[in-house]
């Protein structure tokens, strides 16, 4: 008889982020046992650390990636009042992109991993694995009560930093090849803003104000470029202008003194709007971040690594999971540069392949989100919320295909595979061919 202590389900995903939502869900809708750790107290990932970020990338060539990401927004899209709108980017090369309701769309996540059955576990840290040669045994957790060992029959680390898998054994690599990461941000919005005014001068990035307040000594140097977009909500602005340079993602004390400097940035941007820039005048600050969000840390080594040439040449992989068109979106790697440059020509579009998911020999683990196979050009491009939302979903249902066939994650047939997720409604794989979608 089982030990009624030691959970054993079929699917474990580690991280609670887009990237796991769509595998837990994924697994437990093939109709697997599927239990979900987070080590914070919501889901969502960048979502809860970045209230209000926008879903950006969720429309290659202006048609819906399909798949939860789709199945999520129009959940909310749909509700009276709507929780959620479809909006052009104001940024560079950025498609269109999602606003919506944080706090009603992570309830939308939670209700939907409630209707899945999932056995998911807040406030609870994942350790290290135990290994039996080539297979993970079990991994050893932790939350409150203390540590508990949970033996899955697969893994699927959706953590962001990807440490069971690295202890698993899979190679990595941190950062780029100096080993330089993109800088973490804090963010907030601002209530009570008089839009017509704020956005008057038609500058997305507010260079002119931030000159000035960089100039007076107001702002940090680092601030040239303010991000400030129009939130879901009417009066709102969400400013995703703080970012902390030279942080080690996967360092607590790094991390904690990140937040600390965003938070003092964070005060100081607000003031300044508040004080100089038209429109803000009644305005106040609300909702800043609980932490940075980290954009990068680890990637680790899949069977196959994505290239920036792989994404310049519109490459549709044979297993190809999701359809991209994002810009490589790379921020203050290792100076203030920041870059929206467009990697594929107007109108095209490349896809994730599902070797860029898979490790080179632990048997049964998966990986999915910003952990992705992929150099710093790739990276900087694949890893918005909705890319990571169906990797997800490639790896959850790629989880239960292995399941049902009792064989090893590298031997998964990458063309029942395709087929699969295009029944489950993602756009752009296989032969289904995506077409630009005019406004």
């Amino acid at each position: 008889m089982a030990d009624p202590s030691t959970p054993s389900p079929d699917v474990l995903v580690i991280g609670g982020g887009t990237a796991g939502f769509g595998a837990a869900l994924a697994a437990a809708r093939h109709g697997y046992s599927t239990c979900l750790i987070e080590a914070g107290q919501k889901v969502g990932g960048v979502m809860s650390a970045c209230p209000g970020m926008p879903w950006g990338a969720a429309y290659p060539c202006g048609t819906s990636v399909g798949g939860l990401m789709k199945d999520l927004s129009e959940r909310l899209f749909t509700m009276q009042p709507p929780a959620a709108e479809k909006r052009p980017c104001t940024l560079d090369n950025f498609g269109p992109e999602i606003l919506y309701d944080p706090e009603i769309a992570t309830l939308t996540m939670f209700d939907m991993l409630e209707v899945a059955s999932i056995d998911l576990r807040l406030g609870t840290l994942a350790l290290d694995p135990e290994m039996d040669g080539n297979r993970i045994k079990s991994v050893r957790v932790a939350d409150r009560h203390g540590l508990q060992s949970i033996k899955p029959g697969i893994v699927i680390d959706c953590s962001g930093d990807g440490d069971i898998s690295a202890k698993a054994g899979v190679p990595y690599r941190l950062g780029d090849a100096s080993g330089a990461m993109m800088g973490v941000t804090l963010t907030f919005l601002i209530e009570g803003a008089d839009w017509t005014r704020v956005f008057a001068e038609n500058d997305p990035y507010f260079t002119a104000h931030a000159a000035r307040g960089i100039a007076s000594g107001r702002l940090h140097p680092d601030l040239s470029k303010l991000y400030l977009m129009k939130g879901f909500h009417a009066g709102t602005v969400f400013c995703n202008s703080v970012v902390i340079r030279d942080v080690d993602g996967t360092n607590p004390a790094n991390v904690t003194r990140a937040t600390q400097e965003g938070r003092r940035r964070c005060h100081a941007l607000s003031r300044f709007l508040i004080d100089e820039v038209p429109g803000f005048e009644t305005a106040c600050m609300t909702q800043l971040g609980p932490t940075v969000g980290v954009r990068e840390t680890r990637k680790l080594e899949g069977l196959y690594q994505i290239t920036g040439t792989d994404l310049a040449r519109a490459t549709k992989f044979r297993d190809g999971v999701v359809a991209c068109d994002n810009p490589v979106d790379d921020v203050m790697r290792s100076d203030s540069t920041m870059t929206h440059d467009a990697i594929v020509a107007d109108g095209a579009y490349y896809t994730i392949p599902f070797r860029a998911l898979v490790p080179r020999r632990i048997s049964n683990l998966l990986f999915a989100g910003r952990i992705v196979s992929a150099d710093d050009v790739a990276f900087a491009s694949v890893r918005g919320m909705p890319q990571c939302m169906a990797m997800g979903q490639a790896t959850g249902t790629a989880a239960a295909m292995a399941l049902q066939d009792g064989i090893p994650v590298q031997g998964i047939d990458t063309e029942a595979l395709v087929t699969n997720l295009q029944a489950q409604g993602l756009r752009g794989l296989g032969d289904d061919r995506l077409s630009p979608q005019r406004p």
